[in-house]
């Protein structure tokens, strides 16, 4: 029997390279998937690239409370529950040093990466209340450390480690798992364009340079993160809650 067989899954940045990867190995272990996106026709393309009749979409923002209560309650109908919960949306932001760093675009990162994560927590977990279930956050190696001239950026993937230490002493009670993933640098769309942002549009240089940071001498794929958060899910991972993985080639041991 595959390890998901039945399993109802929501997943946020869902047409987004990490979010499509994590679906498809979801699916293949048997579950039942729903993606959350922003952007309605990426969504269908993902969703035709998917081809399953166990995959659902719907397009939200996930910054806005009642876009998020919407999305919770169609997964609650298209699915009958939800087992896990794939926190997953985020942007980049710009690149730039907070001294230059435009306000507006401050509080757009914050708003998606933090209380875009806050306000799924709120909503998912009183649909676990009842049954329990897996929560995986997606913070980064940013969540750990430093990095000039994407503020916005860190201080987000800082924040969410927070409110997953709160999320896992309170979901304990309710059977729900907190955790959070922190990959490397990943060779997706989001580093293409730190790439571009961190160089001056010279990104393959750029991309030289970070992979010369990693001790293992490459980017993440994104199925090595996707790896991660299903054991995450898992019944094998079930003592397993307010923890930070790494998924990051040995950066977080330098």
């Amino acid at each position: 029997m595959p390890n998901f067989d039945n399993k109802r899954v929501l997943i946020t940045g869902g047409s987004g390279g990490i979010g499509t990867e994590t679906a498809r190995q979801f699916l293949e272990e048997g579950a039942h998937v729903m993606l959350v996106d922003i952007d309605e026709k990426d969504l269908v393309a993902t969703k035709k690239s998917l081809d399953s009749d166990r995959l659902f979409i719907h397009t939200a923002d996930v910054s806005k409370a009642e876009e998020v209560a919407a999305y919770v309650k169609k997964a609650l109908a298209a699915m009958g529950g939800i087992d896990v919960f794939f926190n997953n949306a985020g942007i980049e932001g710009v690149v730039k040093p907070i001294v230059d760093y435009p306000e507006d675009e401050f509080h757009k990162v914050i708003h998606v990466n933090i209380l875009g994560v806050w306000l799924g927590l709120k909503h998912v977990m009183r649909a676990m209340a009842d049954d329990g279930g897996s929560i995986i956050i997606t913070s980064s190696v940013a969540g750990q450390s430093g990095t000039p001239n994407v503020s916005a950026y860190v201080t987000s993937k800082h924040a969410v480690v927070g409110m997953m230490k709160v999320a896992a002493l309170e979901g304990a009670a309710n059977n729900i798992r907190v955790n959070t993933v922190h990959p490397s640098p990943v060779d997706n769309r989001m580093m293409r364009s730190l790439e571009d942002g961190f160089s001056g549009g010279k990104g393959a240089e750029a991309k030289e340079q970070f992979e010369a940071q990693i001790p293992l001498k490459r980017y993440a794929q994104e199925a090595d993160v996707a790896n991660l958060v299903l054991f995450l899910a898992k019944d094998e991972s079930s003592f397993l809650t307010g923890g930070q993985y790494s998924v990051d080639g040995g950066m977080s041991a330098m």
